[in-house]
């Protein structure tokens, strides 16, 4: 099976990814840290370091796929060809992508969260409120099928409705 989050920066879908990963349990491909991983190796910055970061999830992913293994991709995926990558190799595997979309309908809640958040990924410049707001204004719309959890909502509850969607679909 092939999970793929999708969200805003500090919606919590990286918190929900890793507790679907320990719940399944299947490995979480996060592309935050291949990012920053990258830019530690030396990759300049001004490269599309964000795309090559997608890229080598995907392969990460592929792997796990082909060792016939249940993967939790962690990402944005606001973009088309985010998604069209997705699509394409759960294609490849034989597969349909499991879409699971975070939201926090609280635009302050969702504020303070990012703002206050501290990742353990070394190099990695967590995104401002504003780098957010910008992508919110060009997310792509959805015309896949997909699971929409509000971060509101209590953890517990989203990681259960998730498990369900995901046993059931």
């Amino acid at each position: 099976m092939l999970v793929v989050m999708s969200g805003l920066p500090g919606s919590g879908k990286s918190t929900v990814a890793q507790r679907l990963g320990r719940a399944l349990p299947a490995p979480v491909v996060s592309v935050d840290p291949i990012e920053a991983a990258l830019w530690r190796a030396g990759v300049d910055r001004a490269q599309p370091t964000g795309l090559a970061a997608y890229v080598a999830a995907g392969a990460v992913a592929s792997d796990i796929l082909a060792l016939e293994q249940d993967v939790i991709v962690d990402a944005v995926n606001h973009a088309s060809q985010a998604r069209a990558q997705w699509r394409g190799l759960a294609a490849r595997h034989g597969l349909a992508v499991r879409w699971i979309e975070v939201i926090c309908s609280d635009r302050a809640l969702h504020r303070r969260r990012l703002e206050s958040r501290r990742r353990d990924i070394a190099g990695f410049r967590e995104p401002t409120w504003e780098s957010v707001e910008a992508r919110r204004a060009g997310f792509l719309s959805w015309e896949d099928e997909r699971l929409v959890l509000d971060a509101c909502e209590p953890l517990d509850a989203n990681v259960a409705r998730a498990l369900a969607h995901l046993t059931v679909s």
